[in-house]
């Protein structure tokens, strides 16, 4: 489950995030109840989300082509410090008493107009510091990375908005940029794989969209990742109008969804780190499973059902992100990876600007309720469209058998299920 620990580089790389990623989901928390209180919307905090999210849109796949052609750890060293910058600023602000809702806003663009460039780089990275043989153990500890922070930051901001303030999650997180920049700067360069980067040149972002297009092993799990990223991981805007309008239980139950969600999308990057091996039906599945439970959530009765339900809501969230990442991933050239997964991060990401804004608004005109429930129905309707485009492409069939008094169900090629009938 932890073999790729084993490697120095990326060990130096894990500790770093973890520092780091703990602070980011600290002023996700602090940044989202900043904008709740200060404008009392939902509409204002998918602007929000919107707003940082909208530089992938708009300029993913040019990051993507500057990430194939430049060094990955200087590359890194810049977009990581712009964002410890941004989050010192914010800090500065809120502390002061100056801070206002569009302060807010142009903090988030800039976090975003650092990622387009830090996401695909970061995402590319991992296979030059553990090679292919431990790319998909990397890929999913990078994600429990992510989701152990994210048990720690919420919890963390929480006590910290209610007893200090927000400016205070706001100065951790750009503080914490610390321990990401000394871990590049502490690798040995010797020990990194050699990557062939694309020379400067007319055509490349076509070159990848070209890639992507010819490729429906690749295509089809980015379109399903746009479509729950769009519709399916509007959480600020859900959890904080559970929390303030439907439960009325204020930021410490904003804090504790997320921090429930972060558990059950911690399970999910471990079991992925053992599974081993990457199938696109335990995409499809997961996907449904993940739409299917969001309905579920959306007409719980009760504040501790609703809480609970966060769990698996994110064990299936976060085994679809993993395993359509780890997919793309290894089925990319490496010189063609920095703009495969800019194109993957632009659609998961991406799709925000569109999606929460339009959340926001049905969440504010129609009720949460109606709102989360929607957005898990597209989730589970693009999951079993999907899943029958990819059936039709491997020319599989759906079967249904005994096994050991059990009932099974599984797609088989059509050809094996012709032989077993003959038989």
């Amino acid at each position: 489950m932890f073999s790729s620990l084993k490697i120095r580089n990326y060990r130096l790389f894990f500790i770093g995030q973890v520092v780091s990623n703990t602070g980011t989901w600290m002023q996700r928390i602090a940044q989202d109840w900043l904008v709740l209180s200060l404008t009392g919307s939902s509409a204002a905090v998918g602007i929000t989300t919107a707003l940082q999210f909208l530089p992938m849109l708009l300029f993913g796949l040019y990051g993507g082509v500057l990430v194939d052609r430049l060094p990955k750890r200087p590359t890194l060293l810049v977009t990581q410090s712009a964002m410890a910058l941004t989050g010192l600023a914010l800090a500065f602000l809120t502390l002061s008493g100056h801070v206002q809702v569009w302060h807010v806003y142009v903090a988030a663009f800039a976090v975003g107009l650092a990622t387009v460039v830090d996401n695909p780089a970061r995402q590319s990275f991992v296979s030059e510091m553990v090679g292919p043989e431990q790319l998909q153990n990397a890929v999913s500890l990078n994600s429990a990375n992510f989701q152990s922070a994210r048990l720690v930051g919420p919890a963390v901001a929480g006590v910290m908005i209610t007893g200090v303030g927000t400016g205070w999650a706001f100065l951790f997180n750009g503080l914490s940029f610390v321990a990401p920049l000394a871990s590049l700067l502490l690798m040995r360069n010797r020990d990194l794989k050699a990557v062939h980067r694309a020379p400067r040149g007319k055509g490349q972002l076509r070159e990848g969209l070209h890639y992507v297009a010819g490729r429906p092993d690749l295509i089809w799990p980015i379109v399903l990742v746009g479509f729950i990223g769009t519709f399916g991981f509007n959480f600020p805007v859900w959890l904080s109008a559970y929390a303030d309008d439907i439960f009325h239980a204020g930021a410490g139950a904003y804090s504790l969804f997320n921090t429930l969600m972060a558990v059950g999308s911690l399970i999910g990057a471990l079991l992925a780190a053992r599974r081993g091996t990457t199938r696109l039906r335990v995409l499809i599945a997961a996907a449904a499973a993940f739409g299917l439970l969001e309905v579920v959530a959306a007409v719980a009765p009760s504040y501790w059902l609703f809480a609970l339900l966060m769990i698996p809501i994110g064990i299936f969230g976060l085994t679809v992100n993993v395993t359509a990442n780890t997919a793309v991933q290894m089925g990319t050239d490496p010189a063609m990876r920095g703009r495969v997964m800019a194109l993957f991060m632009m659609v998961f990401m991406g799709g925000t600007p569109v999606g929460a804004p339009i959340v926001g608004w049905i969440t504010d005109a129609y009720g949460p309720r109606v709102s989360f429930a929607l957005g898990g129905v597209i989730a589970a309707l693009a999951a079993a469209t999907i899943g029958v485009i990819l059936a039709r492409i491997g020319d599989l069939r759906l079967s249904f058998d005994w096994n050991h008094g059990h009932p099974s169900v599984a797609f088989v090629p059509r050809e094996r299920e012709q032989l077993a009938t003959a038989a």
